[in-house]
């Protein structure tokens, strides 16, 4: 699906950027211009970057040619957390960058605090990485485990460990988020909030503005885009405080879309547990038509065969989500290709989602994890569209998670998916 983004007065006036071929957009939505406060969609250069450093081919040439074309914004880019490669992931900002790049679908990892309140995290005990909590004093020291320094003379590694639900949802919001990293060997706790990767930045970390999972559906309903809340497998037990049970939260973080008029067709579920999912296909069965079930089993032959797929689908499963590296590996010729366990899980009916690109830096030594099934052919980071193409033409995913969407909206455009 595609639609025209509106990026309404929070984000202001934009000049409309190089893209792709012009999609259909959503029939009830009116035309968006650049004139009238609100924006179209910006890619900025790495898209252009990654298709020219792609190896010569119909691919590159076809997305070469898309070069100078209008832009809009698909529900095939999905942002990962926001915009993360660059921006504090589950932030005010984050979101915004991932709208602006015209990611359709935006992502919220739905976690709780001690007040039981929701917020977006993409863990439940990831406080101590992905905010400034071990640097506030008052904080710090509510943390399941609050920082302690390196020893250089002992070899001791800096420590901590701070969840959600060691503080409450005001205390949350007095955070600042920062770019997903720590330094294992810092002495004080400012030097811990260091260690971003060198292939990302810290330029954008100065105000990471932290949301509740309700500040995030308004947010999300401003830029006109739609939801994908993830909620987070918990760290605690469960029931936590011997009453708020699983399906307590898995019940809440849909009634927050209820309660914010969000229409289920606009709401993509999502859980790597799957009793969660099938919670959401049984009790609230208008928004379980879209629920997302993230596979991190064993990449074993049962968890690959069409059986275990048509049980999945017997069990209500309408979308399936596995890591890229699943869906793909390589033919005799050394191409890219789909894999088994994709072709089994489009014979038994599953709609498929991909994550995540843009987490892996560089491409030119392989890719790493997300690549793993494919590394061989893997050599530069144009080989990220090559590895797109197979999943939207031969796999024929649904969309695709990026830590950058503006290079899945690329593609999506260019392709006219």
């Amino acid at each position: 699906m595609k639609r025209t983004l509106y990026l309404p007065l929070l984000v202001g006036s934009l000049a409309v950027m190089s893209g792709c071929s012009s999609m259909h957009h959503d029939t009830n939505a009116p035309e968006a211009t650049p004139t009238d406060g609100q924006a179209l969609v910006q890619l900025g250069p790495r898209p252009y970057f990654l298709v020219n450093n792609m190896d010569e081919g119909k691919l590159k040439q076809s997305l070469q040619a898309c070069e100078s074309k209008p832009v809009t914004s698909s529900t095939f880019s999905i942002g990962h957390r926001g915009a993360p490669m660059q921006f504090p992931e589950h932030t005010r900002e984050s979101y915004i960058a991932a709208a602006r790049m015209g990611a359709g679908i935006v992502e919220c990892d739905v976690a709780f605090t001690k007040d039981r309140q929701l917020v977006c995290r993409h863990a439940q005990n990831d406080l101590h990485t992905t905010t400034n909590i071990v640097a506030v004093p008052e904080l710090n020291a509510k943390c399941t485990k609050p920082f302690t320094p390196a020893d250089p003379a002992t070899g001791t590694k800096a420590e901590a460990e701070c969840r959600t639900s060691d503080i409450t949802l005001a205390e949350f919001k007095s955070l600042r988020g920062k770019m997903d990293a720590f330094n294992p060997d810092a002495t004080t706790p400012e030097e811990y909030l260091g260690g971003t990767a060198a292939w990302r930045t810290d330029l954008y970390s100065t105000n990471g503005t932290l949301l509740s999972h309700r500040e995030s559906i308004e947010l999300l309903k401003e830029l006109g885009v739609q939801f994908t809340p993830e909620l987070k497998t918990p760290v605690v037990d469960m029931p936590f405080e011997g009453e708020y049970t699983q399906q307590d939260y898995a019940r809440q973080m849909i009634n927050e879309y209820r309660q914010a008029g969000v229409s289920p067709s606009d709401v993509w579920p999502q859980s790597f547990l799957l009793e969660d999912v099938i919670f959401w296909v049984n009790e609230t069965p208008e928004f379980g038509k879209q629920a997302v079930f993230l596979d991190e089993d064993d990449h074993s032959p049962e968890n690959v065969s069409l059986e275990h797929m048509e049980k999945l689908v017997q069990q209500g499963v309408p979308v399936l989500a596995p890591a890229i590296w699943k869906m793909l590996t390589l033919n005799s010729n050394n191409e890219i290709v789909p894999s088994e366990y994709a072709l089994n899980a489009k014979a038994a009916g599953l709609d498929l989602i991909g994550w995540s690109l843009e987490r892996s830096g560089p491409l030119n030594s392989g890719g790493g994890w997300y690549y793993q099934s494919v590394t061989d052919a893997i050599n530069n980071d144009g080989d990220m569209f090559t590895v797109i193409d197979v999943l939207a033409q031969e796999v024929g995913v649904i969309g695709i998670f990026s830590d950058w969407p503006a290079t899945t909206t690329y593609y999506a455009n260019c392709m006219g998916i």
